[in-house]
């Protein structure tokens, strides 16, 4: 009487990873009363011991979803029909209402748990609700609790907490004294933070890139930092920039600063296919002003440099991509060479400033463009 019957499983449970997984909790978690029932009710009840930690495990997104904003919560609520959430301290309530469910949501959508996470997530709550509506029927096996300690402890409860970042921080940086360097806890909190909030983020440095009243240094300062947080940028947040940034520009011919920060943020495959078109047939068109000739090489160089910066020929519609192609061959190929007092050990003059450049296209496209080129 009164002896702790251990669980069948027990000992496959105490040599599986589960009580190393424990041991990566945060020491905030590890010293509440919870987590400490869950491995005194390991051994005996492994049912138990998987619902509590994911009690704690949804605790912990409570506290971390108010931690990161109650403001940001609201907005992530609303763009994505989910149950309400009050601005200000009222929200706070509402948190605590969520159901699991769509708390593990909110929390995606935030941005504190990835796509993947939250699919786990939402299977170890699955399992959950089997354990406790059908605790007759199905018991939690090794299987289970291993999949679900280790889901809610790399998800969650090993976690620190993450507080999104604000507009204004990103304003503070690019208004630095010198060039700017995003750190690794910027780009952090960037890639953690909601599609709203990157797309607010976006908007101001778009906006700070091509105002030109701004001071040089902040505009090169948004420019760098756009192409740091381009990387950690989800394709919908790209689409509503260049929606936003479209709206802007309407039918106007796009210039070459737009094309450059539009290149920059990862929006111009997005762009009106027409402006796109018309704006490198003008680039063709200065190209074939300049001429392919070795005698103009001063002018190659930095008509060239340009086209890296516009997204190489990678960016260029296909039409007009052949023609800029064709100059380019021809402009790499050079004419026939033997003749004049520096040039009689030369067979071949071609311009030397254009070679390389021309050559480092071709490479980095070379899949896009061997159409192109042989058809020329």
């Amino acid at each position: 009487m009164g002896d702790v019957v251990r669980h069948p499983a027990s000992d496959l449970i105490s040599d599986s990873e589960v009580p190393a997984l424990m041991g990566q909790i945060r020491p905030q978690w590890q010293s509440k009363g919870l987590i400490e029932r869950v491995r005194r009710l390991l051994p005996v009840d492994p049912s138990s011991a998987c619902q509590r930690l994911l009690n704690a495990a949804i605790q912990d997104l409570r506290e971390k979803v108010q931690i990161a904003g109650i403001d940001i919560a609201a907005e992530v609520a609303a763009a994505h029909k989910l149950p309400p959430i009050k601005p200000g301290d009222r929200g706070g309530e509402d948190i605590e209402n969520y159901s699991t469910a769509k708390l593990i949501d909110l929390s995606y959508r935030m941005g504190l748990l990835s796509r993947a996470e939250w699919r786990k997530m939402t299977r170890v709550y699955d399992i959950r609700r089997d354990l406790e509506h059908e605790d007759a029927e199905y018991e939690a096996g090794i299987e289970d609790c291993i999949y679900i300690f280790k889901t809610c402890i790399d998800s969650v409860l090993s976690r620190d907490p993450v507080t999104l970042i604000h507009v204004s921080e990103v304003k503070q940086i690019i208004q630095a004294s010198g060039p700017v360097a995003a750190d690794p806890d910027l780009l952090d909190d960037y890639e953690h933070a909601p599609t709203t909030r990157k797309l607010e983020i976006l908007k101001f440095l778009l906006s700070m890139a091509l105002n030109e009243k701004e001071p040089d240094l902040v505009r090169e300062n948004s420019y760098v930092l756009i192409q740091e947080l381009t990387p950690y940028t989800r394709d919908a947040v790209r689409v509503d920039l260049a929606k936003h940034q479209m709206d802007k520009v309407g039918r106007a011919p796009l210039t070459a600063l737009q094309v450059r920060v539009a290149h920059a943020a990862g929006i111009l495959p997005y762009f009106r296919k027409a402006q796109r078109t018309a704006f490198f047939r003008s680039q063709l068109e200065a190209l074939e002003k300049i001429g392919h000739s070795w005698r103009d090489n001063a002018f190659h160089g930095p008509a060239l440099r340009l086209f890296p910066e516009f997204g190489g020929l990678a960016a260029v519609p296909a039409d007009v991509r052949v023609q800029i192609v064709r100059w380019m061959t021809l402009c790499y190929i050079g004419e026939p060479g033997g003749y004049g007092t520096m040039g009689r050990g030369r067979k071949v003059f071609y311009s030397n400033s254009a070679a390389p450049l021309i050559e480092q296209m071709f490479k980095e496209d070379r899949e896009i463009i061997r159409d192109d080129v042989s058809g020329l």
